[in-house]
């Protein structure tokens, strides 16, 4: 039996807190996010980017939608919409742009990585 005089002790939070200058989200991606995560019953949520090894030029982004931080993760918030970075992936997105577009050709999630050295024609990878 846990005797009624222990004491709740306060949770601190395991992640950081960011700004714009780790990475910015658009009205439109913010938009798009924010119907993903009403349809998924998330409306709490986070959207995770991350970098990856893949791809024809080497690293590709990875995005999903979660409903908290993780442990050591860098949370921003842009446009409304909170986006979670680990560490690792965050050398490398730093200073970017989320965009979405609403097109057949071209259309999707796009990132404006101010730091990628190359990128492939399809768009979907990069070098840094």
């Amino acid at each position: 039996m846990i005797p009624s005089t222990v004491k709740k002790q306060a949770v601190v939070p395991s992640f950081r807190v960011g700004d714009e200058r780790l990475i910015r989200v658009t009205a439109p991606a913010a938009n798009k996010i924010t119907s993903l995560l009403s349809k998924q019953g998330r409306p709490a949520g986070v959207l995770r980017v991350a970098v990856v090894g893949g791809g024809c030029s080497g690293l590709q982004y990875k995005m999903d939608l979660q409903d908290e931080p993780a442990t050591r993760d860098i949370l921003v918030e842009s446009s409304g919409i909170r986006v979670v970075v680990d560490p690792k992936s965050a050398l490398y997105v730093t200073g970017s742009e989320l965009d979405y577009k609403d097109s057949l050709q071209d259309g999707g999630f796009k990132v404006n990585n101010p730091n990628a050295a190359t990128s492939c024609s399809c768009g979907e990878s990069f070098s840094a």
